[in-house]
């Protein structure tokens, strides 16, 4: 939506605010201490706008219908721009900021900061995420996450891998896929999560780069792909996909392959990739943005985002039965430091062109 659209969008919901008069608040208890208040300020701007929030990735859709179910008197618009494509719109547009929040993978939000582009603010619950999952100020903080498995098509594969020392096998010869680590920031994940699984860390990152060196020499590299290869998965060209979790589990219960998919994090460890949000440094406006992010960050909020097959930020997060039985809890997976990632990717693209190429 263009600037001229939003501000017209604004001014006629402040008209229909004012023909219609003061709005009830919501009945029921409030989320958290403060509510109803913020609501009352935000239904004075009666409009937020969501950077990157597109309704059919995370289940952000089920978070719209919700907010705007809770808090009738506030829209909510959005675009699906990507990532990085959404630090270039907030520094471009600083002077006279369109977006309310930002939401995109952390990494991006580290240089949003860098950009001076956000704000601080703590929603709830921020207290409770773990300290690489949040900036010290608020600047940002992580929404949801995104763990590295095995994505296993059953129909392909006779015995599913359930650890990395499993993948080394005679047995997956010519059976593995994962993206290119020089080029895509799953793959660079990948590498992070491979290193955790065999005995390295974010600090250490030669393990995970032996260790696929030793996967492609043993031939069980079927090809590393440069975008992702979601869509050849579900056709079935693909016998294990080393990739985002919520890829797998959508591919099993969305879109058709059922039984023929198993999903697993493997037993030694894996990485949680954080995905992170903002508050927009003097966005138009500030209280329906603080409203819809602590809603973001409630157990409502959290719950929504599981539903959608990726797994809440906040620990704790009381899920449904139907849920946990599609996301157990993962003790293994450890949360990636996207700061200490980010100033490691030159080695890992070295070590793993090093450990890989020509093999």
């Amino acid at each position: 939506m263009q600037r001229r659209q939003l501000i017209q969008a604004a001014g006629a919901l402040s008209l229909a605010a004012l023909l219609a008069g003061p709005a009830a608040a919501f009945d029921g208890p409030e989320l958290y201490s403060g509510e109803k208040a913020l609501y009352a300020d935000a239904q004075k701007e009666g409009l937020v706008v969501s950077f990157d929030t597109g309704p059919e990735w995370a289940n952000w859709k089920s978070l719209f219908r919700d907010f705007k179910k809770r808090y009738p008197e506030v829209e909510i618009t959005y675009n699906d721009i990507g990532s990085a494509a959404t630090v270039v719109a907030l520094d471009k547009t600083r002077r006279r900021p369109q977006a309310d929040t930002a939401y995109y993978f952390a990494a991006s939000a580290v240089d949003a900061v860098k950009k001076d582009v956000v704000a601080p603010f703590k929603p709830i619950n921020f207290d409770k995420l773990p300290p690489v999952f949040r900036e010290d100020e608020g600047r940002w903080f992580t929404i949801h996450t995104l763990n590295i498995a095995f994505l296993v098509n059953t129909k392909l594969v006779k015995n599913v891998p359930t650890s990395w020392a499993d993948l080394l096998k005679p047995e997956y010869k010519n059976s593995v896929v994962y993206l290119d680590p020089r080029t895509a920031g799953v793959g660079q994940v990948v590498v992070f999560a491979a290193a955790y699984g065999n005995g390295g860390s974010v600090e250490n990152v030669q393990p995970g780069t032996d260790y696929l060196g030793k996967l492609h020499a043993a031939g069980n590299v079927q090809r590393i792909e440069g975008t992702t290869p979601y869509a050849k998965f579900l056709k079935g060209e693909i016998p294990i996909w080393i990739g985002y979790e919520n890829d797998g589990l959508k591919a099993k219960y969305t879109d058709g392959m059922g039984d023929a998919v198993q999903v697993v994090i493997p037993k030694e460890a894996s990485v949680a990739a954080p995905y992170a949000i903002s508050l927009v440094k003097n966005g138009p406006n500030p209280n329906s943005g603080k409203l819809w992010l602590n809603f973001i960050m409630s157990k409502a909020g959290q719950n929504l985002f599981a539903q959608g097959y990726v797994r809440p930020s906040v620990p704790g997060i009381a899920l449904s039965d139907e849920v946990r039985a599609k996301m157990p809890d993962a003790p293994q997976v450890k949360p990636l430091d996207v700061v200490k990632a980010a100033e490691r990717k030159a080695e890992v693209d070295k070590l793993w062109t090093a450990a890989t190429v020509g093999k």
